[in-house]
């Protein structure tokens, strides 16, 4: 399909908005972001937002706990930024949290983990993990008050990837089992891979094949980390067993391809599965870009649903049990 005409406009008015240039440097990214990133002026009401820290596998974690209007306890979802793993921060996804807070009635706690190169894998990873655990058993002890009983993961882009990676870990290692996993456009799988969707979207879309080769520069320490299911869960050999997963993806991503491919993967080892595609969208369209694609509304709205329902199904003793059915690809308004 043509590209959204809303998507159009962000991709004409920035036509070097995906290009790497040679040598990138991370600081200098990061540092340009927050100076031409501006904070939405009218921001979705909740009913507390709280800056504070969790402890992580390496100090202290900072996090932005967003708290819904109401008397807790509050289910709560652990929320994952994008960026590579590389230029992420939490101030990107301040509307996604805030609506999904307040439309799921649910805690979210937004994670600011480390950052490569500075803390290449699995620095990000063990933050999320660990983040992610301490809440299932120190919950109550939150900005408002959460359930540990009614707990979720969920990320964009590199924050997909982390939560697919917190709920493939807490399988094998006894952790904690969380009610959803929220993947939106996850990095499931590599570059190189030979997907489609990283040759007919590789550059002018928002995110490029470019980027992406980058950002695997950044995060593995080597080539042997690319097959470690805990780096890309595509690589993992089962897929049994784990948390109901809704994943969202834009037919104009080069991440596209994958994540779709992960959805099914889930599908076909029992995985209750819903996987929306929402066609003529760029990467970004759930947090960076929540203000400018009007389609964020509806899968902010999917997501809130999938939450509410997650957390009404959770047994009380512990999160995690089914779901509403899978469901197939379909597209989105």
């Amino acid at each position: 399909m043509p590209l959204n005409p809303e998507a159009q406009r962000i991709i004409d008015g920035f036509p070097q908005l995906d290009r790497i240039e040679t040598p990138p440097n991370a600081a200098a990214m990061r540092e340009e972001f927050h100076r031409t990133w501006r904070m939405p002026a009218d921001l979705p009401p909740v009913g507390a937002v709280a800056d504070t820290a969790l402890p992580g596998p390496a100090g202290d974690v900072p996090v932005r706990v967003y708290v819904p209007e109401g008397t807790g306890p509050f289910p709560v979802l652990a929320w994952f930024h994008g960026g590579g793993w590389t230029i992420g921060s939490l101030d990107e996804n301040e509307v996604a949290c805030r609506t999904v807070c307040a439309s799921a009635r649910c805690l979210v706690v937004s994670v600011d983990y480390r950052l490569a190169p500075e803390h290449p894998y699995p620095a990000a990873a063990d933050d999320a993990y660990a983040v992610t655990a301490w809440i299932a058993e120190h919950a109550a002890e939150l900005p408002g008050g959460g359930d540990p009983s009614r707990i979720a993961v969920g990320g964009e882009s590199a924050g997909g990837n982390l939560a697919a990676v917190v709920a493939l870990r807490a399988r094998d290692q006894g952790g904690p089992r969380a009610a959803l996993q929220v993947l939106v456009s996850p990095v499931v799988g590599h570059w190189a891979d030979g997907r489609a969707s990283y040759d007919e979207f590789a550059e002018g879309y928002f995110l490029s094949k470019a980027s992406m080769e980058w950002f695997f520069t950044q995060y593995p320490r080597d080539a042997d980390d690319l097959n470690d299911p805990y780096l890309l869960p595509l690589r993992a050999g089962d897929l049994s067993n784990l948390p109901p997963a809704l994943v969202l993806g834009a037919e104009c991503d080069v991440l596209r391809d994958e994540g779709e491919e992960y959805a099914r993967r889930l599908q076909a080892a029992g995985t209750p599965t819903e996987l929306v595609r929402y066609d003529g969208v760029i990467h970004g369209f759930f947090g960076l870009l929540a203000t400018e694609l009007s389609v964020a509304r509806e899968a902010h709205a999917r997501v809130a649903d999938a939450l509410t329902k997650a957390f009404a199904s959770a047994p009380g003793t512990g999160a995690g049990s089914a779901p509403a059915p899978a469901a197939g690809a379909d597209g989105g308004a």
